[in-house]
């Protein structure tokens, strides 16, 4: 299975001219994070762009800076040089109001040696403060400046005309593709329908979204770049590198079966000790990796070997079973680990210590390095999603209710026997339940826990975030009958 590329188009420009609020407005939402000081985005940020039904890949990335090859800034710079390979074409933003700069000359000089098409665009030109700035970017040869307020949505139009001819050719034909993949996805629903057949619900060769979250350092981006054979992360000694959440499309086989799947990999910010967030920047870089868990399926903690398990690693482990996502556990730096059989059963014991609301957490020892464990970790992966998103057949969850009471009715307090009645499945991705009877707040937790943990063993679950709700049947000779009857036990104990 191939993924479809559509025209990539790179922006690039010296620090806070405003790429990436170009980028934003151009995916229609706020992907990247925006701050007043420079040198916010540090990683390369993709996002599906689109200016009047022209659809594009945006690629937003970090402001050029004239620095020393070995230090931040300078590895920046060689990932947004490096960015410009492959593309179709690239937008070079200037600030109108600042005027033309030396830093702006030498990205410009860079670009006409390059071979991809550039638009000029002269950015923050709203009002007349930009119109030296305008008359000052002919002077880069690279043909005349399209104006544009990215902050406000104004020169779209004039962007789109500008575009179109660089990339209309290719866009076309991704959306000939498209078109023929839609119509052949609608051939095998119709047959599915006259043969009286049910689609699955979620189907098992769909790109995987995979979140690495965890602990600054602890090699979440060094652990992407293993696993895309390239230095497309940022990385070095520096705690805090990765700002933005990045979402690559990458192509996995599976050295067993030989099959091909795909995998949207989702680096994020390290996550400190909410205590020790005092900077702006850093506080929207966790809110940011906190978004990419709820749009996630799979979400990796990532551990660092050296230091083990911490608290605020659990506190993260909570956060992702909190939002209902399925968990594993990596155990990153393993070729440098000290004792690692000792290393690995004390994180299991504090595992099952710590996250008493799931048992059994996938836990596993990989090393970013050398890769090893990388390929079972993410064969793993995929049979979590797929318990994560099954359905149980109602006969085989029937089955199960009547067991799991025969063997173990609910109690009876003060002699009054509580009733469970039947139970529905009512969705995945978490896997939801609802038990409806009488009586249920009278129901002990630890009966429910009994439920909960059955329902995992015995119906294929295993270690994912398993919702079950009780609720009390309609009463029928309740006055009230346009209730839905009453709700007990939330979203259940985990």
């Amino acid at each position: 299975m191939k993924t479809r590329r559509l025209p990539q188009v790179v922006i690039i420009g010296r620090p806070n001219v405003g790429k990436s609020t170009l980028f934003n407005r151009l995916v229609g939402k706020r992907l990247a994070l925006v701050d007043d000081q420079p040198g916010v985005t540090r990683d390369r940020r993709m996002g599906l762009a689109g200016l009047s039904g022209l659809e594009f890949e945006a690629v937003d990335t970090a402001g050029w800076e004239d620095e020393d090859d070995r230090s931040l800034p300078g590895r920046m710079l060689a990932q947004t040089q490096v960015s410009l390979k492959g593309a179709d074409a690239a937008l070079f933003v200037i600030d109108a109001r600042a005027g033309l700069t030396p830093l702006d000359e030498e990205i410009g000089r860079w670009l006409r040696q390059q071979e991809v098409p550039v638009v000029l665009i002269a950015n923050k030109s709203e009002g007349n403060a930009g119109e030296s700035g305008i008359l000052e970017a002919y002077s880069l040869g690279l043909g005349e400046p399209v104006p544009v307020s990215a902050e406000h949505g104004e020169g779209v139009a004039d962007l789109y005309s500008a575009l179109i001819p660089l990339i209309d050719e290719k866009a076309d034909l991704m959306q000939l593709e498209a078109d023929a993949e839609a119509a052949i996805a609608a051939d095998k629903a119709r047959a599915a329908a006259e043969a009286g057949e049910e689609l699955e619900e979620i189907d098992p060769a769909a790109p995987l979204s995979l979140a690495i979250v965890g602990r600054p350092n602890a090699g979440k981006s060094t652990l992407v770049n293993r696993l895309l054979g390239e230095d497309r992360m940022l990385t070095g000694p520096e705690a805090g590198i990765t700002r933005d959440s990045i979402a690559i499309d990458w192509e996995w086989t599976d050295p067993k079966s030989g099959e091909t799947r795909i995998i949207k990999l989702i680096d994020t910010a390290g996550m400190r000790k909410r205590a020790k967030v005092v900077d702006k920047l850093e506080r929207l870089s966790v809110q940011d990796g906190l978004r990419a868990v709820d749009y996630a399926e799979v979400v990796v903690l990532l551990l660092d070997a050296t230091r083990g398990l911490e608290v605020q690693d659990l506190k993260i482990a909570s956060q992702v079973i909190d939002e209902g996502r399925a968990l594993m556990v990596a155990i990153n730096k393993w070729d440098i680990a000290e004792d690692p059989s000792g290393l690995f059963n004390g994180i299991r014991g504090a595992l099952e210590e710590g996250l008493s609301q799931l048992k059994g957490v996938p836990l596993f020892a990989v090393s970013a390095m050398t890769g090893k464990g990388l390929d079972t970790m993410l064969a793993a992966a995929f049979e979590l999603r797929e318990a994560w998103s099954r359905r149980v057949p109602t006969s085989a969850l029937n089955r199960w209710f009547d067991d799991a009471l025969g063997a173990n009715p609910p109690p009876a307090p003060g002699g009054r026997r509580i009733k469970l009645r039947y139970i529905t499945q009512v969705g995945t991705r978490p896997p939801r339940f609802v038990i409806f009877g009488s009586r249920l707040d009278d129901l002990p937790a630890s009966y429910e826990r009994y439920l909960l943990n059955d329902i995992r063993r015995k119906l294929g679950f295993g270690a994912v975030p398993v919702r079950l709700t009780l609720k009390s049947a309609k009463n029928p000779y309740d006055s009230n009958r346009g209730g839905g009857g009453k709700f007990s036990g939330g979203q259940g104990r985990d």
